[in-house]
């Protein structure tokens, strides 16, 4: 299982940006131990695995994950392939992402030298984003011997339930590290929060709370989340610049330059989402101005619904999000639903509306004009209520409708709206948006495991699952 111990290069890492960091990965002469310690100095470190876990999270898997979940379509070439949900063990890899979730280890490590609490807990942050996302899309995989190659050559997958488990244990040592009253100051190198440790030490609660939530322990979620993100300016953000090929946003490199036309929102279900709430009869919300802030009509070709890259949300330099406040209040709003708490629920769901009324997302501001999110009442979501188009029989599901129909808003080109399609299934009372199939009966479930992975690892999960076989955690 030599692909999971790749180590990164950081000064390559750092000359060469975040739009070129996927070429770094695969480079021959770098394929060393992440444990060794190095003269890479920690703060150099943090940089470099700070740039790789960013790449995590707007990367193909993230277009995958968005056309799975129905808020994007795959219209030529190989994505037009992942829109039939046509994939094989060829097409994912490890390459990249356990090498990060290497670094991340190595940081800890090389922090722990230096007598470093912050870092360190930066650095484990870091290590659960990387392998949240890993456990998430995959199931069951390596994690408890994940980061010794000499030690454990061939890893065991864990199984999903335990990484959840020991993900939060990670996540409290996090904390735990980011409350030390003293450690090496690091805004140089921070591009997320520019050292800012009580921020990170939110970020952690909100990814906590994120992950409380997919395994159904509301409670502790809500726990979580109220120490979490606590308004917009703890947003953890990808900063992007205008130079291409250097700092522009992953996703506006995909979309307007390297793959024009290979995706858009043509036969998506988010642009029916979305233009049902706009002149519609629920007067408190017009969504339009938001559409148009994802949605340029007509850049591929006369009448399509292309991703915004002209003035929207997927210009060059626009920030890319991995933790924000908006999911941290959406956690909140459906845990308290689903534990029958609706006005806690409406509370924090009017938190989000308040947000998107000023007009912000993800670090840009879109347009006034046709923006609305006034303040819902409990009667809006009554059976004859503005706020229940699906006709829910209850307030309660009423206003879970609502809840991850703004999640499955504001989640465009994050992977957790996959999780949100498959976790939906499951969660009690059940409450779902009516999103089609774009081909057959079969809904997918999850992301097949790397042929490189089978042919070196003989603790690959037998029988292989496929795509359509659901992962533990949303059974």
């Amino acid at each position: 299982m030599k692909t999971l111990f790749p180590y990164i290069f950081i000064a390559v890492l750092l000359s060469s940006g975040l739009a070129g960091c996927k070429k770094i990965f695969n480079e021959n002469d770098i394929q060393t131990n992440p444990n060794a310690v190095t003269d890479v100095d920690v703060r150099t470190l943090l940089s470099g695995t700070l740039l790789g876990v960013s790449f995590l999270y707007e990367d193909t898997d993230v277009r995958i994950a968005s056309i799975w979940a129905g808020e994007l379509n795959g219209l030529s070439r190989a994505h037009q392939g992942y829109a039939q949900y046509l994939v094989s063990s060829q097409i994912f890899s490890w390459g990249t992402l356990y090498p990060v979730a290497g670094q991340a280890r190595l940081l800890q490590t090389k922090a722990d030298i230096v007598g470093d609490k912050w870092v360190k807990g930066v650095g484990q942050v870091l290590e659960a984003l990387a392998i949240a996302k890993a456990t998430a899309l995959y199931g069951d995989v390596p994690y408890s011997q994940a980061f010794d190659e000499n030690k454990f050559p061939t890893p065991a997958f864990d199984k999903q339930a335990d990484i959840y488990a020991s993900l939060q244990t990670t996540l409290n040592n996090a904390i735990t590290n980011l409350s030390s009253p003293t450690g090496l100051a690091f805004s140089g190198q921070d591009f997320i929060y520019q050292g800012n440790v009580a921020k990170w030490k939110a970020a952690a609660y909100t990814l906590k709370a994120r992950l409380y939530l997919h395994t159904g322990q509301y409670a502790q979620a809500i726990a979580s989340a109220n120490l979490g993100i606590a308004n917009t300016s703890g947003d953890a953000l990808v900063p992007h610049g205008n130079s291409q090929g250097v700092d522009t946003n992953q996703n506006y490199d995909f979309f307007r330059v390297s793959h024009t036309g290979d995706t858009g929102f043509d036969g998506a279900f988010l642009p029916v989402l979305m233009r049902s709430r706009i002149n519609s009869a629920n007067t408190k919300t017009n969504e339009r101005a938001l559409y148009n802030h994802y949605i340029k009509v007509g850049i591929t070709a006369p009448g399509s619904l292309d991703p915004n890259t002209t003035d929207g949300a997927f210009v060059a330099n626009a920030p890319h999000p991995i933790l924000t406040y908006y999911e941290n209040q959406l956690i909140i709003a459906e845990a308290q639903a689903r534990l029958g708490e609706a006005n806690s629920a409406l509370a924090a769901l009017n938190l989000v509306r308040l947000g998107l009324a000023t007009g912000y997302i993800n670090g840009k501001i879109f347009s006034a004009t046709d923006r609305k999110y006034d303040a819902y009442t409990l009667n809006d979501f009554g059976t004859a209520g503005i706020a229940n188009p699906s006709n829910q029989a209850t307030v309660q599901t009423a206003l879970l409708y609502e809840i991850i129909s703004q999640r499955y808003i504001v989640f465009l080109m994050q992977y957790e709206a996959f999780n949100d399609y498959r976790r939906l299934a499951s969660a009690i009372p059940m409450v779902q948006l009516p999103i089609p199939l774009y081909v057959g009966s079969k809904k997918p479930q999850r992301f097949i495991y790397p042929q490189d992975e089978i042919n070196t690892n003989p603790n690959v999960p037998s029988p292989l699952p496929d795509q359509f076989t659901k992962v533990s955690i949303f059974q």
